[in-house]
């Protein structure tokens, strides 16, 4: 006996059932020793910060990466299943310091650098677990327990090795230069992590128009525009466009508009050189500041005065013309966002505080010509969110240029999905700065470089390099973090004094863009035992550090996902990364995606209470219903996810279960059974359809897991499954009612075939269904294999779309009469489709017609009319006499839908095509295929269809009441409906009953005894 299904499935509580029974059956493991030894298929996951729970956000990404691990596992292929944790960085700090209560680098240091450490490490923990609990609900097969971290020793000393190299190559240097900054973190932040749109917003900030008198010229001043006031005390210059006209008017000088009146316009390249008053030329700071007016091709004209003030301590471009014209650099605050002594009444103050003041001492002064605000997009911290500042700051950084054109010859070879993200690659490739890759933080890579005053930068490469160079302090070194690796000096190579190293730590993504060469052994000269479970990471994993030879096997990444954002991050820093050591990419194919908003469109965020994590969603759809929501949406388009379109997917899929259903019931109470293994031979050419239906799944199914591209995957099976339940089995129903083995054991291998097929995507779904329809095979659909179909038969499918075709188009026809399916008519005519004259039982039974007839259909007035946007380019002046023919009815209908009209082939896109059925027909047709419905009705056709109403209404009181299937009834009639009698047999046929009574005053049915 097949196990019964409910009407609808639960699926949270379904997946939490096949979640403990893979545990219990050790499912996975199975699977992996089944696959061990075949051919590889090598993935190389990005790792996800062990940081926060899961949100609906991760899920997607990491639904894709289990997706086409599952299906290359049905394939039979051994793979590696290591899921990584990006473990250290701002990610991590951030949160701590929210949970501690910190709110500043100097609070953190009065707490302690070594508790601070342990509480990130704490937290890292306490996530590494969630995280992997969350990814196991959501279906995710990997090795868990044997991750790797990115905070391991293991993976910082590739990570040293790696510096090393880039300073053998004269790449590292030591920069001095103004930078993005974030005044809470207290750092400075690279190119790549403030690329994205998501680092900016609409931000409302002051905006004032500044008088900058001139000296030598009374009553003169230039007009600046800022929307930075707190900029202002470090004013050292104002530049012009040299070839741009400036007027004087009412005193100030600005850009000159072409209707405005001035008592006098020059270029800017006559304002060069001309000295003005600084607006706080008072304070300590400016001693000995001369302020002049420089030009610069670059000033924008098409916002504020086309004057720009320059301050080159607090602006990048700033920075880069005091170099060109040799000018003064002032540092107004500190790494806080905090005035420096030196700028008297504003010290101390954030940059926020002294706007205000600032803007009061400009108009005390005269100096404010407007004030006001704008709201304008403005960079903010990519992990805090709050608005960065511009400082001048020494960073290190690792220059590009040598690596640029090999990173792009070598992604011609990449085969990116969707394709034009490879070109969003080639375009940051092409655009890349030099990578800032130190922070002035603490709970991260610490970067190996211990310069020394006789002018050599020391840069150690490993753990065994820093022992053997070491002074001191390696007694205390647990780990290599903060505060432990500070407490270590080395000798200096050079002249042999005593270094230490610099405070800084390292970029996060040194972290994450070595591990195609840290997780898999590259030029390890032997296999550790959990060697990648290493200083921070020990007692979290239980990865080994392979050896070199392992490394060969499994490098480069087949495949690697991530989302769109990781083209300038994780992406580009492993490329960078492996391009350095190895001159080799680390990956052949990559699926990148777009981003999960609300079911609105809108992006979700707490803040506004539209955000949802996975555990909420996975106790509410379900894991299956997120998996199939996120690869119904092309990768790159944004995902709308929520409730309703979760409900949507579930009545999608709710097809699925009942056509299970169906067969678990009629096979039941048949007492049939299946034979694992077989593969039917059917007779029936219905039977034969559905399996070259199934054929055709597989192949279709498996084109679209080959391309990773999960769209056409749930396209092709929602399509098949349509097909399986609103043509296979409601043209099959009464051979199960007949306990038609043939039947059933075809329905049975094809629902077999489709759940193999679809069980890398609704991976509890397929597997709940599959043990309930296998009896005697594999225990799971996931150690099953991969359905070797066969390929399907073209010319049968193709005949039978055909005869679907004609019965979408009659059943359009019936649509249009309003005379319901179950009311019988007398005739259907059909042209335009005679290949399927041999179907034409099928068709009569589909439409409720008693006969079908192949021919012309005259029953119908024919309209048609051009389509003007693509007739009209094509006929030109020729168009009105091609469509007065068309209305007068001048024209020949082709073959194909088309039309010859005044010496011109019209093609059935060049048309509009209307016909209505003349009185007593209904009429539907498109692309050269028209059917006629005869309407009329007569007493034998209206009796027929109050009989088949009556059988209706009788099955869905059978559904009411609880009946089986099989279940008997005696059936009672009002004695109003005697006259139906004339079709008893066929009523107790179609409602299984053995009495059929008509002394009852209204309709009744019980259970036959």
């Amino acid at each position: 006996m097949f196990e019964r299904l409910p009407p609808v499935p639960d699926h949270p509580a379904l997946e939490r059932e096949v979640l403990q029974r893979w545990e219990e059956e050790q499912t996975f493991q199975r699977l992996r020793e089944q696959n061990r030894g075949n051919e590889r298929f090598s993935f190389l996951d990005g790792p996800i910060t062990a940081n926060n729970p899961m949100g609906v956000h991760h899920a997607w990404g990491r639904a894709l990466k289990d997706v086409f691990q599952r299906y290359k596992a049905l394939r039979g292929f051994d793979q590696r299943y290591q899921n990584g944790f990006d473990c250290q960085g701002l990610w991590v700090e951030v949160e701590v310091e929210k949970e501690l209560g910190l709110n500043s680098k100097r609070e953190i240091e009065e707490y302690g650098l070594a508790e601070f450490a342990e509480r990130c490490k704490e937290r890292v923990a306490k996530f590494v677990g969630v995280m992997t609990q969350q990814s196991k609900r959501l279906g995710q097969w990997m090795n868990w327990g044997n991750d790797y971290l990115t905070f391991s020793d293991t993976n910082i000393e590739y990570i040293w090795r790696f510096l090393k190299e880039t300073q053998r190559r004269g790449w590292l240097y030591k920069g001095h230069r103004s930078t993005q900054w974030c005044p809470r973190c207290g750092t400075s932040l690279s190119q790549h992590e403030q690329a994205g749109e998501e680092n900016y917003k609409e931000l409302e900030h002051p905006s004032l128009y500044v008088r900058l008198p001139l000296k030598g010229r009374d009553g003169e001043a230039l007009i600046v525009w800022t929307t930075t006031p707190w900029t202002l005390p470090a004013n050292v210059a104002a530049a012009v466009e040299p070839d741009a006209d400036y007027g004087l008017r009412d005193g100030g000088w600005r850009l000159a508009e072409e209707d405005g009146e001035y008592d006098r316009v020059v270029k800017g390249a006559e304002l060069v050189d001309l000295e003005y008053e600084g607006p706080f030329d008072e304070l300590p700071a400016q001693e000995n500041v001369v302020h002049r007016v420089i030009p610069w091709r670059e000033v924008a004209l098409d916002e504020g005065t086309g004057i720009v003030h320059i301050a080159p301590g607090a602006g990048t471009e700033d920075f880069e013309l005091s170099r060109v014209h040799d000018l003064p650099v002032l540092v107004p605050i500190d790494e806080g966002g905090r005035f420096l002594p030196g700028y008297g009444p504003f010290e101390g103050l954030s940059t926020d505080e002294a706007a205000e003041p600032i803007i009061e001492a400009l108009q005390e002064r005269g100096l404010l010509v407007e004030a006001g605000t704008v709201v304008h997009r403005y960079p903010i911290c990519w992990r805090c969110k709050t608005p960065l500042v511009f400082r001048v700051v020494d960073d290190w950084f690792i220059g590009c240029d040598e690596l640029r054109q090999p990173l792009l010859d070598a992604n011609q070879d990449v085969e990116w999905t969707p394709p034009q993200y490879k070109k969003r690659m080639d375009d940051w490739l092409r655009n890349m700065g030099d990578w800032n890759i130190s922070r002035k933080r603490y709970f991260g890579l610490p970067l190996p470089f211990y310069p020394c005053h006789c002018g050599n930068l020391n840069v150690i490469g490993s753990l065994a390099e820093l022992r053997e160079r070491a002074t001191s302090g390696l007694d205390q070194l647990q780990e290599l973090h903060r505060p432990w690796i500070d407490e270590v000096p080395i000798r200096c190579e050079s002249c042999g004094e005593e270094v230490r190293r610099i405070r800084e730590v390292g970029d996060a993504w040194l972290d994450a863009g070595i591990v195609p060469l840290s997780t898999l052994g590259w030029q390890s000269p032997e296999w550790v035992e959990h060697g990648y479970g290493t200083g921070a990471a020990k007692g979290l994993t239980g990865a080994d550090l392979p050896d070199h030879a392992y490394w060969e096997l499994w490098f480069p990444a087949d495949w690697v996902s991530e989302s769109r954002e990781q083209i300038r991050l994780w992406f580009y820093s492993i490329s960078f990364m492996s391009m350095t050591l190895i001159g080799q990419l680390p990956y052949r194919r990559v699926l990148a995606y777009e981003r999960v908003r609300d079911e609105h469109g809108l992006e979700m965020h707490k803040s506004t209470g539209n955000a949802i994590e996975a555990n909420e969603a996975f106790d509410r759809m379900g894991a299956d219903i997120m998996r199939w929501l996120y690869f119904s949406v092309p990768p790159s388009q944004n995902i709308n996810f929520g409730y309703g379109p979760a409900d949507e997917v579930k009545r999608r899929l709710l097809t699925l279960w009942n056509s299970v259903s169906f067969l678990v019931g009629y096979a039941n109470a048949s007492g049939w059974k299946p034979e694992w293994g077989s593969e039917p031979a059917p007779e029936q050419a219905l039977d034969r359809w559905l399996v070259e239906r199934t054929r055709l799944l597989v192949r279709d199914a498996e084109g679209a897991y080959e391309r990773y591209w999960t769209p056409a995957l749930t396209a092709v099976f929602e399509a098949f499954v349509n097909d399986l339940s609103n043509w296979y089995i409601r043209r099959s129903r009464r051979r199960f009612w007949n306990d038609d083995a043939e039947a059933m054991a075809t329905l049975w291998w094809s629902l077999v075939q489709a759940l193999r097929v679809v069980s890398p995507a609704m991976p509890f779904l397929a597997d709940h269904l599959w043990r309930v329809l296998v009896l005697d095979g594999p225990d799971s659909v996931h150690l099953a294999g991969w359905p070797e179909a066969g390929e399907p038969d073209e010319a049968l499918l193709a005949e039978v779309a055909a005869v679907r075709r004609v019965v979408e188009l009659g059943r359009q026809a019936r649509s249009q009469s309003g005379i319901k399916l179950r009311q019988p008519l007398r005739r259907l005519v059909v042209q335009g489709a005679d290949d399927v004259s041999p179907h034409a039982n099928e068709i009569a039974e589909e439409l409720s017609v008693k006969e079908v007839e192949f021919g012309v259909v005259d029953a119908s007035e024919l309209r048609v009319k051009p389509n003007l946007p693509v007739l009209g380019p094509k006929l030109g002046k020729e168009l009105g006499a091609v469509r007065a023919a068309l209305e007068s009815g001048s024209f020949e209908e082709l073959e194909g839908g088309g039309f010859r009209v005044n010496g011109h082939e019209l093609g059935p896109d060049e048309v509009l095509v209307e016909r209505r059925g003349k009185e007593g027909w209904a009429v539907a047709g498109e692309d050269g295929l028209t059917v006629a419905l005869d309407l009329t009705l007569d007493p034998e056709l209206e009796l027929e269809g109050r009989a088949r109403d009556l059988i209706h209404e009788i099955n869905g009181l059978r559904k009411e009441q609880g009946l089986d299937l099989t279940d008997r009834i005696v059936l009672t009639l009002p004695r109003n409906q005697e006259e139906l009698l004339r079709h008893s047999d066929w009523i107790a046929e179609q409602t299984l009953a053995v009495e059929i009574r008509t002394d009852g005053t209204e309709l009744k049915l019980e259970k036959a005894p």
